[in-house]
């Protein structure tokens, strides 16, 4: 493995996806900074969106989300909203039955709601985390602020809304489909068990052929024999399991979550140090007050760790997602901003997997 240190930026399903990486496989990430995410959208539907509206993803400067609407800032400097509720079809399936809002097993977790504007919400869910964050105020490239009781009781009421509507979305889609298996309250012996016995057939059965796969790319990654591909729409594979292997079902973030890593729902924002409302002082491009490039921009000036782990935009095709890894701040100020679109996070890692060997 890489001598890398690696911090990662991602939606719960992603940061999840890498706690289990790190929990049954050998991973380079080291940090762990979690978005706060209601939903992603299909980048291929939310083309055949703008259609509709006479738009195209090349006339649009900035997305931002909020007060149930997407609003779209065009090049033209003119604004067009879009109802949610319009918006909700081209939602991808497997985010109707994720019940975190706020990355719960992150060592930091960041996002918008329940701050001010020019402000983010910052929950401190580790110790790393704690001493990261103290570190990013000692060095004023943030300052922090207790968050209000009104905007804790903000957030804790949009986390909890969350688990409830999707909760019931489980129980619907149970009804008609397989179990949703990351909700199953089993015991860590039996789910080494049932991990055992599952191959990339049972995680095709089980999560990509009933529409639950994030398509974070975690299966592509741990691969050993490099049998998994994902692209755009899902993970396929060439050739054949190794019997003894099932690297692939164990650390998918829909399969079964061990206990140290399960939310028992009844916590809306998950386990925490403590919750900020936080302000850049370095930065000022990007959503959520620039936080997570600023956080990115301490633990790379203060050599924390050696890389980032982020997703850019690419520039052939606009507005569609693309993970890499880089230690150029300045290439992590450019990717700054929500994509609202998802793509495999983890297929860097398996370029420095090949460069190590």
């Amino acid at each position: 493995m890489s001598e890398r240190k690696i911090a990662m930026v991602g939606t719960p399903c992603e940061i999840m996806a890498a706690s289990k990486l790190n929990h049954y496989a050998d991973s380079p990430i080291d940090v762990k900074l979690g978005l706060f995410c209601m939903e992603n959208f299909s980048y291929k539907y939310f083309g055949n969106l703008l259609d509709e509206y006479g738009l195209k993803m090349d006339d649009i400067e900035k997305f931002q989300i909020e007060k149930g609407y997407v609003f779209l800032l065009l090049k033209t400097k003119e604004t067009v909203k879009i109802p949610l509720s319009v918006a909700r079809r081209i939602i991808r399936k497997n985010c109707n039955i994720c019940v975190e809002l706020t990355s719960e097993t992150s060592d930091i977790s960041i996002g918008s709601i329940g701050s001010e504007e020019g402000w983010s919400t910052l929950i401190v869910r580790s110790k790393k985390g704690e001493s990261i964050v103290e570190g990013a105020i000692k060095q004023q490239f943030i300052e922090a602020k207790d968050l209000t009781e009104s905007q804790f009781r903000l957030l804790n009421r949009l986390a909890g809304n969350k688990i409830s509507k999707n909760l019931d979305n489980i129980e619907e889609r149970e009804f008609f489909a397989r179990p949703v298996l990351y909700q199953r309250e089993k015991s860590d012996t039996s789910i080494e068990k049932e991990i055992s016995e599952s191959d990339f057939l049972d995680l095709k059965s089980n999560v990509i052929d009933v529409g639950s796969c994030v398509l974070c790319g975690a299966c592509e990654y741990v691969c050993p024999d490099n049998l998994i591909t994902i692209d755009d729409t899902k993970p396929r594979m060439k050739g054949q399991c190794h019997e003894d292997c099932h690297a692939c079902f164990a650390v998918c973030p829909r399969t079964f979550i061990p206990q140290d890593l399960r939310n028992d729902n009844s916590k809306a924002i998950g386990e925490y140090i403590k919750v900020l409302s936080v302000k850049s002082l370095k930065h000022t491009q990007g959503q959520d007050g620039s936080i997570v490039t600023t956080i990115l921009d301490y633990l790379l000036t203060n050599k924390i760790v050696t890389d980032a782990l982020i997703v850019d935009k690419k520039d052939h095709l606009a507005w569609k997602p693309y993970a890499k890894i880089t230690s150029d701040i300045d290439e992590v100020v450019k990717s700054g901003g929500t994509k609202y679109s998802v793509c495999p996070v983890f297929k860097p890692l398996k370029n420095i997997e090949e460069e190590v060997s």
